[in-house]
């Protein structure tokens, strides 16, 4: 099979959508409501760093959008369309249909129509998922806004097993719009990421308890990543979304500094550039 009939099969599989123009053409075209600002994150799949061959095509797909919705759920917006730009072995038609499958599957639950991309021979697998969102204007959630005295929450338990099923939290994300004064999704590790947020603020933070999932470790669940929980803050007193958990709280101090019962934390997440 080759390029053309491989990317009208892709047609096929992804089916009508909402956009002007779709997969065909040398670009997508896309038609955003007054009062939106868009959202456009990416995130890269790559075989032997966040996954490999043996967890089966259609999870794969499906990871590689969810990464990217992960994304769309911390700024609180909806998702409206995905591009993505896959690379793999020749003769792997099958694998390549599989894929899209389980991408496909996800898209449609989150409806985030696959509105193009690009293929291209690898001997390794390769694929980048951009997604674009929308939320009303000026209202998304962003990692600068937390202030001495809000409360720290997470959406779930941390330390999960990578090759688990990522539930992108979109409903919580857009929930949060005009509540939370600060979200960030956990990709990196509980560490790393708070402390990313509390650079942003210009703040300090103190955890009280880390809901570790189970079968996991305390360290997995502080420096593991791969969680895509969201990590926001709220006022202090405002009721929490049902099935969040209060871990701490936000100070004035040191930006960035993050202690547990007292003790100053390290921000061990992962990092694709720290030294070894």
């Amino acid at each position: 099979m080759n390029e053309l009939a491989l990317i009208e099969k892709i047609r096929k599989q992804a089916g009508r959508n909402a956009l002007v123009l779709g997969i065909g053409d040398d670009c997508a075209i896309f038609r955003p409501r007054a009062g939106e600002d868009l959202l456009f994150t990416t995130d890269q799949s790559i075989e032997d760093v966040h996954f490999t061959r043996l967890l089966g095509a259609a999870p794969i797909g499906e990871r590689a959008l969810a990464r990217s919705l992960s994304d769309i759920a911390a700024m609180g917006g909806d998702p409206k369309f995905c591009l993505v730009a896959l690379a793999a072995p020749a003769k792997h038609e099958k694998w390549i249909g599989e894929f899209f499958g389980g991408l496909l599957g996800l898209a449609r639950r989150t409806k985030t129509p696959l509105a193009g991309g690009d293929l291209a021979r690898s001997e390794k697998i390769y694929c980048d998922v951009m997604v674009c969102g929308a939320v009303p204007r000026g209202k998304a959630l962003r990692r600068d806004g937390a202030r001495p005295g809000d409360e720290l929450f997470v959406s779930g338990r941390l330390g999960k097993s990578w090759k688990r099923r990522i539930q992108p939290r979109l409903a919580l994300g857009r929930y949060l719009r005009g509540k939370a004064t600060s979200c960030i999704d956990l990709s990196d590790g509980l560490s790393l990421d708070l402390h990313r947020l509390c650079l942003a603020s210009d703040v300090a933070a103190e955890l009280d308890r880390v809901p570790v999932a189970p079968g996991s470790t305390l360290d997995r669940a502080l420096d593991g990543g791969e969680d895509y929980e969201l990590l926001f803050t709220l006022p202090a007193g405002r009721k929490a979304p049902p099935g969040t958990r209060r871990i701490g709280r936000i100070v004035r101090g040191t930006a960035g500094q993050i202690k547990l019962k007292g003790q100053i934390l390290v921000p061990r997440g992962f990092d694709h550039f720290a030294e070894v």
